[in-house]
C-alpha cells in the first residue's frame, strides 16, 4: 500500500510566520488555475476530497499541509499552493498570494521537491516559466502533464517530448522529470507515487536537523496566484 494513501489535512498557512516548524520534509504541488493540481493531489493518495478547488477562482488563498505516515509521528507533509495565473483575481490578493508562494518556494529549505502540474493541451505556459526559475536547483522537480487522456497517444508522446526538452534548458543542471498524467484513468499515478515516496525517503535525513526559517528580505514574489 503506498504511503500517500495515509495522507489526511493537517494545517491551512495564510502566512509565513504559520509556517511548521517540526522539520519534516516537504513537497509542495504547484500549477495554473484549473490545471488539475487538487484532482491530481486526490487521485495520487487515493481520496476524492482530501484537496479541493473553490468553486470561485481567486478563493483560496493559503497553503494547505498534509500529514504523511503514522497519525502520531507523521513522516513528511504534502503542500498544496494557491493556483496561479487567474486574470480577475484582485490586484492586492494577487499580491498577497505573490508573497506567501513565492516565498515559500524560494527559501523553504524543508522543501524536497515541487510537483508542477501543468495541463497537456497547454504544455508550458509563460507563468510556469516564471515559476520553474524561483524554484532553487536544489530542489528537485517533477512536470506531470495532467488530462493526457485529452489528446492521442502520439502527441501526447510529442508534448512530452517537447517539455522535457524544454525543461533541461531551463534548469540544465538539475535531474528533473516529466510524466504523463490522466486522473480519468489514473496513468501516471503509480510512477508519480513512487517519485514521491523517493524524494521523501531520500530527504527526510536532511530535513530533520530542524526548522528552517524564510526571510522575507531575500525571496521574491512568486507568480501570480488564484485558487
Amino acid at each position: 500500500m503506498s504511503l500517500l494513501t495515509s495522507a489526511r489535512f493537517h494545517t491551512t498557512v495564510a502566512a509565513l510566520a504559520q509556517l511548521p516548524r517540526d522539520g519534516l520534509v516537504e513537497l509542495a504541488f504547484v500549477g495554473r488555475s484549473n490545471a488539475g493540481k487538487s484532482t491530481a493531489i486526490n487521485v495520487l493518495c487515493n481520496r476524492k476530497r482530501l484537496a479541493f478547488s473553490s468553486r470561485t477562482p481567486g478563493r483560496t488563498q493559503a497553503l494547505n499541509y498534509f500529514a504523511v505516515g503514522p497519525t502520531d509521528q507523521p513522516i513528511a507533509y504534502l503542500v498544496d499552493t494557491p493556483g496561479y495565473g487567474y486574470a480577475s483575481a484582485p490586484l492586492e490578493t494577487k499580491r498577497t498570494w505573490d508573497t506567501l508562494a513565492g516565498q515559500y518556494l524560494q527559501a523553504r529549505t524543508q522543501l524536497a521537491g515541487v510537483v508542477l502540474l501543468a495541463d497537456i493541451r497547454r504544455q508550458l505556459t509563460d507563468l510556469d516559466r516564471k515559476l520553474i526559475e524561483w524554484i532553487p536547483s536544489q530542489v528537485r522537480l517533477v512536470v506531470t502533464l495532467t488530462k493526457s487522456d485529452k489528446l492521442p497517444r502520439q502527441q501526447a508522446s510529442t508534448a512530452l517530448r517537447s517539455v522535457r526538452s524544454e525543461l533541461q534548458r531551463l534548469r540544465p543542471q538539475s535531474p528533473d522529470t516529466v510524466l504523463l498524467f490522466s486522473a480519468l484513468n489514473r496513468s501516471g499515478r503509480d510512477e508519480l507515487s513512487a517519485l514521491v515516496e523517493e524524494w521523501f525517503g531520500q530527504s527526510s535525513q536532511a530535513a530533520s536537523a530542524g526548522p528552517a526559517a524564510v526571510s522575507p528580505d531575500t525571496a521574491t514574489p512568486g507568480p501570480a496566484a488564484s485558487g
